[in-house]
């Protein structure tokens, strides 16, 4: 992992489609997008730098004291953001892996990002990223985002689809994908030089462009949930949980 010298980015746009705004809004006095870069920077993996097309979330990270670098507003997806913001920041190409974490993940759980870097020590695997058990109340929630996957060893799943969608069906478990990609430089250069894929378009899920591009993802079992904020309803429950942990 240290050859490939990894660079977290995390991609924030003002105009969500689903809950406008987010990114600024307040969790425990900071806005939410804040509490991401310091997850991040938390992490120790490398540096981080925020990619968004809003000149407001540049400066609320830049007030916090980190890194933002103005992208394009027209991005279809977080990873082509990131694509934009790496050749800015990277144009002599130090950086051999690029972690997309997106910006609704304020309370990523410890060790996640080193656990999606560290799938790609396989040389076979393009794009890490993780996974954890799905609630019951989850299942039919097409804002958890489901993840069909082969279990290859414990605790970590080949990738065959993702979907808005309960899949598989049947008897057994589900599990939710968590938002973190941690992509092979190279993976990432090919990902944003491709087309939004057809089953990208319909399922609006940026990692079915890799999918359908034959490109290989793994993904890591996390036992804790790692929750993200979707809708108005998962902010009320993310500050309800913030407040909580202040009194512990």
């Amino acid at each position: 992992m240290p050859a490939l010298d990894p660079l977290i980015l995390i991609p924030a746009r003002l105009n969500s489609a689903r809950l406008p705004g987010k990114a600024l809004a307040d969790i425990n006095g900071r806005p939410m997008i804040v509490h991401v870069w310091a997850r991040a920077c938390a992490a120790g993996l490398g540096p981080v730098a925020v990619a968004t097309d809003a000149p407001e979330i540049a400066r609320a990270v830049e007030a916090a004291g980190g890194t933002a670098v103005i992208t394009d507003a027209e991005h279809a997806c977080g990873s082509d953001r990131i694509g934009e913001a790496l050749r800015k920041l990277d144009p002599e190409r130090r950086h051999g892996a690029v972690v997309n974490l997106q910006g609704d993940q304020p309370f990523l759980p410890d060790g996640a990002l080193a656990a999606a870097l560290a799938l790609l020590d396989d040389p076979q695997v393009d794009i890490g990223t993780l996974t954890t058990p799905a609630l019951a109340e989850e299942a039919g929630d097409p804002n958890a985002v489901k993840l069909v996957g082969a279990k290859i060893a414990p605790g970590r799943f080949r990738a065959l689809y993702f979907t808005r969608a309960r899949a598989p069906h049947g008897e057994g478990p589900l599990h939710k994908h968590i938002g973190v990609y941690a992509f092979r430089r190279a993976a990432l250069e090919r990902f944003v030089a491709l087309p939004p894929s057809p089953l990208e378009l319909r399922e609006r899920l940026e990692q079915l462009r890799a999918l359908e591009a034959g490109m290989r993802i793994d993904a890591a079992l996390l036992d804790k949930a790692a929750p993200s904020v979707d809708t108005e309803r998962d902010l009320v429950a993310l500050r309800a949980e913030a407040r909580e942990q202040d009194r512990q």
